[in-house]
């Protein structure tokens, strides 16, 4: 009985977890604390409390006032005599509540149930119930979905208050000799009713009334009466129950292969027989049953406890059933044979057994004869086996015409791409996940195929140069190691493509043309690279979510389950969250965004310049740094200035002469200028010649200064003193001469026999005289600098020879 109530408890359990997964703290264990009444203590978002083996006696209102949220408690294994009726008054969420192996005595006084009308599961077994009578307050469980019950004795009408209520499970414990009135249960509606029994032998009116009134009836933890069972089975006419379970069951092989001949013959159509331990296993052949009504047998985790027994015999005796589906999951069978004549099974389930390469086939004269008596199956399920070779596969279902599903997913499959495969063309469905298939699969794969599952492998890439599957529609390929969007030139049908979890850092979404049909795509949880390549993707992803796609394609799990992991700055981003400029991803458009701006400021810069003049103000910065800097660098030895007392010598036609005097000697002469300016009509001595005067003046001046215009070019002596000047520059440098354009000059104006004017306005860098009255403190500052030379303090009276 213990392992039907831990079963059951686990379950819920189970159920209790996966809701409160969320909140680890609802989850309360006090089990096993030596406590004798409930703790006080209890947080209050306590969902699940587990009271189980202590040594509580009495549960009292207020026990539970602190934990409004409780919805599963387990009390059991405790020294429970006495619950009182308002015990559960808070905790109205109340679903599970387990009761088993205490002390309780009545059944019909267990009032605190009138609290507890959101009850789904409760298990009273093993406690001191001497009759089934269940009292009014059982009618409040109207939501009552499962119920554990023992007594010593069962009568008519014990099970009257739950007549309204409809379970999916009644189970019943017989643990002592039990006393059962025929008819008793005809109250009951359940769906499932499970008896468990540590007697040998079964009542005979309760099995006879489990028969007749329950579609479902699974029998627990029985060790013996298996002729008596089956002999019932044979005589009963009528047999309402369809399910037929065999649970935690020791049993000969001579017992089960008797008992499940006979179950062939009844109304049974399903017939499960879970945690079986076989004893007394043939050494010979058994003659085998053809004919049956029952349309599926099951085994579940059966354990052999002979140590020599023909396992062909065995083998044979489940795979020549005459059944429509055969199940043997979870048992260490390390080969199953071949029918021996045309089988009718039409599903074939060997889950998580010890198969290994060699099912079905027979070895003869050492040559390997393939399985041909299996050609009605549809389903074949072989996960979590031993299988190695999926082209030895192929050669082992080949015969089977009649497969459409074929499961091989958690296996050791391989396939190295060099042997040929040849499965079923039926195949539609195929499932190999878990394995370590890698591309060459799609070389080894039933045409027909229209769903395929191939994640969990080591597929990197979907070679160009794969088999065409013309009818697959959907493809599988998560937690593999693709690490771009596949071409869907072998899949024309494609509809749905599920990459999760693979190595794709940014999908090339032009491969998405190849696949016309394709309308659900699951690219999430992959290590996204959010840079310029994954624009696309990230606008396929909005516009899926937004139902705006022109593709019509879904993107399954957007955007919660797509994030950038490169680069750092972007790491566990949303990718919805993530905005990459165009800009910065099309040359043409971001050539295009600064060289527009650019020009437009240079084009800003030279009108600008243009209306303020800036060239002029920057020749004429440059020529004063130019000064300064000639002034800093040249060293003049004092011989050199000997005889100099003028700064400069100042050369003009006599139509410029008032510019001259009013405008040019005062800015040169005067305190901010600071300079000795030598010009004719002051400084020229009476009674010498003109060019006497002219050739003493640039003599004795640093500098010489010409005053340009269209007179000075007309004027003969300013010829004169132009001459005089270049021959000077021999002994002072270029620049010992200065000229000031006084007014526009060109070229052609110039005579030809000017040619030492036009070769120095063609290498010197002449001072334009600005009309803008702004300009001219920069033009004298210019021209200072310029000029500006360290001369022998000594005043000018008159020119001496």
């Amino acid at each position: 009985m213990r392992p039907m109530i831990a079963a059951l408890w686990a379950a819920a359990m189970l159920m209790g977890l996966q809701q409160s997964a969320a909140s680890p703290d609802s989850i309360v264990d006090r089990s096993s604390k030596n406590l004798s009444s409930v703790p006080r203590d209890l947080p209050q978002t306590t969902e699940l409390l587990d009271l189980s083996r202590n040594h509580i006696q009495q549960l009292h209102r207020g026990d539970f006032k602190n934990t409004p949220l409780l919805r599963f408690l387990n009390v059991s294994w405790n020294s429970l005599e006495d619950i009182d009726p308002e015990t559960f008054l808070d905790t109205p969420l109340l679903e599970d509540l387990d009761l088993s192996h205490n002390r309780l005595r009545n059944l019909s006084g267990q009032r605190y149930l009138l609290h507890t009308e959101n009850l789904l599961v409760l298990n009273l077994v093993c406690n001191n119930f001497l009759t089934m009578t269940l009292g009014s307050e059982f009618r409040s469980l109207v939501k009552l979905e499962r119920l554990a019950l023992g007594a010593q004795n069962i009568s008519n009408g014990d099970f009257l208050n739950i007549a309204g209520v409809k379970l999916r499970t009644l189970t019943l414990s017989l643990e002592n000799e039990q006393g059962y009135t025929a008819g008793s249960l005809q109250d009951v509606q359940a769906q499932r009713l499970q008896i468990a029994t540590s007697y040998q032998i079964l009542n005979h009116s309760l099995v006879s009334d489990a028969l007749s009134l329950f579609v479902a009836v699974e029998l627990m933890d029985l060790k013996g009466g298996y002729n008596e069972l089956s002999k019932q089975l044979s005589e009963r006419v009528g047999i309402l129950t369809s399910h037929l379970y065999l649970t935690n069951i020791s049993i000969d092989w001579k017992d089960l292969t008797h008992f499940v001949g006979v179950v062939w013959r009844t109304s049974v159509d399903h017939l499960t027989a879970s945690d079986v331990v076989l004893y007394n296993l043939p050494r010979r052949e058994n003659e085998g049953i053809q004919t049956s009504k029952m349309k599926s047998f099951r085994a579940i985790r059966a354990v052999v406890k002979s140590f020599i027994f023909s396992q062909e015999t065995v083998y044979n005796f489940f795979i020549n059933m005459p059944v429509e589906s055969l199940a043997i999951v979870e048992t260490s069978i390390i080969h199953m044979t071949c029918p021996m004549f045309h089988s009718p099974i039409l599903q074939l389930d060997f889950s998580n057994c010890a198969l290994s390469d060699s099912i079905f086939s027979r070895v003869e004269s050492q040559k390997s004869l393939e399985c041909k008596n299996l050609d009605s199956v549809r389903k074949l399920i072989l996960v979590g086996n031993n299988f190695r070779s999926l082209q030895i596969l192929s050669k082992r279902v080949q015969f089977m015409k009649s497969l459409q599903h074929l499961d091989l997913s958690i296996n050791s499959l391989v396939y190295d791409g060099l042997g040929e495969c040849v499965w079923p063309l039926s195949i539609i469905n195929m499932t190999l996940s878990s394995n370590g298939l890698t591309a060459s699969v799609f070389k080894c794969l039933p045409k027909g195929t229209e769903s395929l599952d191939l994640q969990n492998n080591q597929v990197s890439v979907i070679p160009s140069s794969i088999l065409k599957l013309e009818n697959l529609s959907s493809l599988n390929l998560n937690a593999n190691r693709l690490r771009d969007l596949p071409v869907c030139n072998g899949f024309p049908l494609l509809n749905e493509l599920l990459l999760k979890s693979n190595s794709l850092h940014a999908p090339s979404m032009n491969k998405l043309d190849s696949c016309p049909k394709l309308k659900t795509l699951d690219v999430s949880y992959n290590p996204f690279t959010c840079t310029c390549a994954l624009r696309s993707f990230i606008s396929l992803g909005i516009k899926s979510e937004k139902k705006e796609s022109h593709t019509g394609i879904e993107l399954l799990n957007w955007p919660l389950g797509y994030y950038c992991t490169y680069p750092e700055a972007f790491r566990d981003f949303a990718l919805k969250d993530i905005s990459i400029p165009e800009v910065s991803c099309n040359i043409g458009l971001l050539a295009t965004t600064i060289l527009c701006p650019a020009v437009l400021v240079i084009i800003a810069v030279v009108i600008l310049c243009h209306r303020l003049d800036a060239p002029w103000y920057m020749r004429m910065i440059w020529q004063w740094t130019r000064a300064k800097h000639r002034t800093r660098m040249r060293h003049v030895r004092p011989e050199e200035l000997v005889g100099v007392k003028f700064h400069a010598f100042v050369s003009y036609s006599q139509h410029d002469a008032d510019w001259v005097q009013n405008s040019l000697l005062p800015n040169l002469e005067d305190t901010a200028g600071g300079l000795r300016i030598c010009h004719h009509e002051q400084n020229f001595v009476p009674g010498k010649t003109i060019v006497e005067n002219i050739i003493a003046c640039v003599e004795k001046s640093r500098r010489s200064v010409f005053v340009l215009s269209a007179h000075f070019v007309k004027s003969e002596w300013c010829h004169y003193e132009l001459y005089f000047a270049s021959h000077q520059r021999l002994a002072w440098g270029t620049d010992s001469v200065v000229l000031v354009l006084l007014e526009p000059l060109p070229q052609y104006l110039i005579p030809s026999k000017y040619k030492q004017l036009k070769s120095m306005m063609g290498q010197h860098t002449y001072l334009e005289w600005p009309q803008d009255r702004a300009k001219h403190r920069l033009f004298w500052a210019n021209l200072r600098a310029a000029l500006q030379a360290d001369l022998p303090n000594a005043p000018v009276t008159e020119l001496e020879e």
